[in-house]
């Protein structure tokens, strides 16, 4: 799971994985869009291959790409836990703060203030 983290970490690599989810491209292809040359591009490549994010094949000089899903899968479901963890914390705090509106609604108006004043 950490290679897969380390290997998302960066936005370059993201875009490939976003450029391989539309089909197989060569590391030419990946590498054109940015600003690279294409040895910096063929790290990119081997370090989303070593976290499993790819796959390589080989056809003569070129070395085309394919997408696998899979460990991005598994990385969502490791994201799942704090997504549930923090919607419940945050539901929570609304549930508290509507409370909390609804006590100060049926309270009467302090007498030393009025209408019109700011606290």
């Amino acid at each position: 799971m950490d290679q897969i983290f380390q290997a998302l970490s960066d936005p370059t690599r993201r875009a490939m994985l976003r450029d391989l989810a539309t089909g197989a491209r060569s590391v030419s292809d990946l590498a054109a869009p940015h600003p690279m040359s294409l040895a910096a591009a063929s790290r990119h490549v081997k370090v989303l291959e070593e976290a499993g994010l790819l796959r390589r094949e080989v056809q003569w000089r070129t070395h085309i790409c394919h997408l696998e899903a899979a460990p991005l899968a598994a990385a969502h479901r490791e994201l799942a836990f704090y997504e549930r963890f923090w919607t419940g914390r945050l539901d929570a705090l609304e549930r508290l703060l509507r409370e909390d509106d609804a006590r100060l609604k049926d309270q009467p108006p302090d007498p030393g203030t009025s209408e019109g004043e700011d606290g």
